[in-house]
């Protein structure tokens, strides 16, 4: 799935815990994938659609530098990413065995990759950096992936940080980490979002003119006719 600019453009303008707020109320409880730390300070809010990559626990016969060169391998994959994409990576939460190094990652930016997402760790951090792929994980480990990991697949459900996801699920990312957001819900999502993020703003507003919570967050029905009153402005 591809997504259009105008949906980009609106969820670059959304964070991520207003997400998981938006989400919440639809009854969306477990959708920040936990150890999506971001790498560098300062990455960019980045959407774009999941493309998955599932690994497993290492098997000596399988989990090997051989291994590498196999169809099935995280080189084969990388070729397979679309422009814009997200790569979710299931790696188990793997913290002793970097799944990518210096030069995956500069070939998924050659690729255009958006944004590299996983619950596990990255190798050969100064390379990693100079790529300038946008890195969401849970670390670094100088170990190579086959150290601890099997890679075994890629756009398949997988299971990142304790969540649940589904090629083409959409993935934003921001200084606060990773949010799924279903794909079925995105058209709620992008037109729910973008007001709660308003509101939010409004009692940020309110607060700094020194409003007392009760009442203000969350809104009574005073407040709400206030917010309102205000928004036609």
């Amino acid at each position: 799935m591809a997504l259009d600019q105008a949906a980009i453009r609106t969820l670059q303008a959304v964070s991520t815990a207003t997400l998981t707020t938006v989400l919440l109320k639809k009854g969306l409880r477990n959708v920040w994938m936990r150890g999506t730390k971001p790498l560098r300070p300062g990455q960019p809010r980045i959407v774009g659609p999941a493309f998955t990559l599932r690994f497993v626990p290492a098997r000596e016969d399988l989990a090997t530098p051989a291994s590498w060169a196999s169809p099935i391998s995280t080189r084969a994959a990388i070729e397979a990413m679309p422009e814009g994409c997200v790569a979710v990576v299931d790696a188990m939460g793997v913290t002793d065995a970097g799944i990518f190094g210096d030069i995956l990652c500069a070939r998924m930016a050659k690729r255009n990759v958006a944004a590299l997402v996983t619950d596990g760790v990255v190798r050969d951090v100064a390379g990693v950096l100079d790529t300038g792929l946008n890195v969401w994980c849970d670390g670094i480990s100088a170990p190579p992936s086959v150290a601890g990991l099997t890679f075994v697949g890629w756009q398949e459900p997988v299971g990142c940080g304790g969540v649940a996801v589904f090629p083409d699920d959409v993935v934003v990312c921001d200084q606060d980490g990773a949010v799924l957001i279903p794909a079925a819900y995105l058209d709620q999502i992008l037109a729910e979002a973008p007001e709660q993020e308003r509101m939010e703003a409004w009692i940020m507003e309110e607060v700094g003119r020194g409003e007392a919570l009760p009442g203000l967050y969350p809104m009574n029905e005073a407040t709400k006719a206030r917010y309102a009153s205000s928004a036609k402005r």
